[in-house]
């Protein structure tokens, strides 16, 4: 018999928290497998540890009960990863906020401070459902607050409430709708899983706990369901801060705008979750509440088709700037990674959290010079992690490596995340931009569909890239010099005599300014005599047109290099707010490839 428990310290709660932490970790496979509330996107598992990971690589335990709940509550609420994260960050959240400054805890405010813990983690539920993880919390809850005072040990108090937790988990599986086998919700599961690690940590009377693997895995959905199970698209996260946030404000703001609304946190940090079809009119309005620090956005379509309906066994992966229309993208299932825009403490995911019109009002309006930033080293190993379970080897090509620094993570991230999974992983610098990086793009995963290699798939990228030109004609000099991508000299002199710049990339990725015209018409004469000159004796692959909220003039030079190829372009987009800002409103671009 183990000594008994009556009082636990922070020191304890922490190690508690790790031992369930731990359980986690070694369970996020079997918690992604039965994942199908609130879709069956195969990741709770990953959401849960990712959370945990949170709490074991930030916390630092203390004697004082208060201040680790809080450290746990706020290090869960930061790392915080879907709808189950989110929740159990709100649990946490709930546990700390009432807790006074004593230094331990007895049973009877344990137990009641885990009641107020499930009374906020189903307020954080815009649309709470019975069966779920709420359900599980509140019923283990209730019985401790119960059956407190029935015994004077923390250790057999908990023994007792894991077999009501475990008797609520295995109701959990018919409210789940229409499956063809006996399941429990994967949160529930998860939380129940949690507890049983805290349970083993108080029996053993262990003083310590090491994680032996916090390793987050990204796992892939098995299952028969199809996407139209998914309401709405997107899954989007924020986590907020400011002062005197109200959740009821944030809540009525959005709540009509998708599912699966959870809102977790105090009034001066909150983290959100929301199932939407439009994520950049969700973070608009955020904007409005607080400061947004941290944001996700996760397309579910795209990742349910990437494992039902898989085309190639090379994954390719490029960055937003590629330009390339979602229908195509989907087509191809390429993968891409969000660089990030912002004006002033405002930043968004490229577009995901904001479309090229919202970016070009922001433009036109803001004091703020928008700035771009390429995704962090951690944004390329998830999402490499993520690829290679889903992929034998993978191909990225990104934006031109003299524009942005981006291919530099991604190269370090591929390297880290190929040595632990024995996958190829090779990374292409297209010395290109937009629409050019596009072309290249497509090409390389038209190829990858059609059955090439990995090896000579990164040599033909490579000669795609070097065959493809892009020409920008420009109408307002003033973005150049703010972006630096012009000498002030330079742009001054062509603002001044009101001359219209077009520019190029050569093939080692410096932008070059070929010619100027004082009237843009003019300059599409002289993209044609590039095009003419460059191409008249080769056989053109495709070409496609860009343009920054100039739809009109990308459809007349369209329609004009169309003449001279004898084809209409692949597409016609609006070009992404990286290039958008360095060349201004109204330009417009060719990018073409050859055969």
């Amino acid at each position: 018999m183990n000594n008994t428990i009556s009082e636990i310290n922070g020191v304890q709660l922490y190690n508690s928290f790790i031992a369930g932490a731990q359980k986690i970790f070694e369970n996020q496979v079997l918690l992604n497998n039965i994942n199908f509330y609130p879709v069956p996107d195969a990741d709770t598992g990953t959401n849960l540890a990712s959370t945990m990971y949170s709490i074991v690589n930030t916390v630092k335990p203390t004697k004082n009960i208060k201040e680790t709940a809080l450290a746990l509550a706020d290090a869960a609420l930061v790392g915080a990863r879907g709808n189950s994260g989110i929740i159990f960050a709100q649990f946490l959240y709930g546990f700390s906020k009432d807790i006074k400054g004593q230094e331990t805890m007895n049973l009877k405010e344990f137990s009641e401070n885990m009641h107020i813990a499930s009374e906020c983690a189903y307020y954080a539920l815009a649309k709470p459902k019975e069966g779920t993880m709420i359900s599980v919390i509140r019923d283990w809850a209730v019985f401790l607050c119960e059956n407190y005072d029935t015994t004077d040990d923390i250790t057999t108090l908990l023994l007792n409430a894991l077999t009501v937790a475990m008797e609520s988990l295995k109701g959990t599986g018919k409210f789940i709708a229409a499956k063809a086998k006996t399941i429990v919700d994967a949160g529930a599961k998860g939380f129940v899983v949690f507890l049983e690690g805290m349970c083993e940590y108080f029996h053993s009377g262990e003083k310590t706990v090491q994680v032996a693997n916090a390793e987050i895995i990204d796992s892939e959905w098995l299952g028969e369901d199809n996407h139209e199970d998914i309401t709405f698209r997107y899954c989007t996260e924020a986590l907020l801060i400011g002062e005197n946030l109200e959740r009821e404000k944030l809540s009525s703001m959005i709540e009509s705008m998708g599912d699966c609304l959870v809102i977790a946190g105090s009034n001066k940090k909150m983290r959100l979750h929301i199932h939407t079809d439009e994520p950049w009119i969700v973070l608009e309005k955020v904007q409005m509440i607080g400061r947004v620090v941290y944001q996700k956005v996760e397309d579910m379509v795209m990742q349910h088709d990437l494992v039902a309906n898989r085309k190639s066994k090379i994954g390719i992966l490029s960055d937003s700037s590629c330009d390339i229309p979602k229908n195509l993208l989907e087509k191809y299932q390429i993968q891409t990674i969000p660089l990030t825009v912002s004006f002033g403490d405002e930043f968004y995911l490229d577009q995901l959290t904001i479309k090229p019109k919202q970016f070009i009002d922001k433009l036109v309006k803001s004091t703020d010079i928008p700035k771009s930033s390429q995704p962090s080293l951690m944004d390329f190993t998830n999402r490499y992690n993520y690829l290679t379970t889903h992929y034998d080897s993978i191909v990225s090509v990104h934006l031109n490596g003299k524009f942005s620094g981006m291919i530099n993570s991604s190269r370090k991230a591929a390297a880290a995340v190929s040595k632990t999974s024995g996958k190829k992983i090779d990374i292409i610098d297209s010395h290109n931009a937009t629409g050019a990086l596009g072309l290249t793009v497509l090409r390389t995963a038209e190829a990858a569909i059609e059955g090439v290699s990995h090896e000579d798939l990164v040599v033909k990228a490579a000669e795609w890239a070097d065959k493809t030109k892009l020409f920008v004609s420009c109408i307002n000099t003033q973005y150049l010099i703010s972006s630096g991508r012009l000498s002030t000299f330079k742009a001054l002199l062509l603002k001044y005599l009101r001359i219209k710049p077009l520019f190029t990339i050569n093939t080692e990725g410096d932008l070059k300014l070929k010619t100027f015209s004082f009237r843009s018409k003019d300059n599409f004469k002289k993209i044609l005599g590039l095009i003419k000159e460059n191409y008249e004796h080769k056989k053109i692959w495709n070409y496609c047109v860009m343009h920054v909220d100039n739809p009109d003039a990308a459809q007349y030079l369209s329609e004009v290099v169309e003449k001279l190829t004898g084809r209409a372009p692949l597409y016609i987009e609006d070009a992404c707010p990286m290039l958008a800002s360095k060349v201004g409103p109204k330009a417009v671009a060719v990018a073409i490839m050859e055969e």
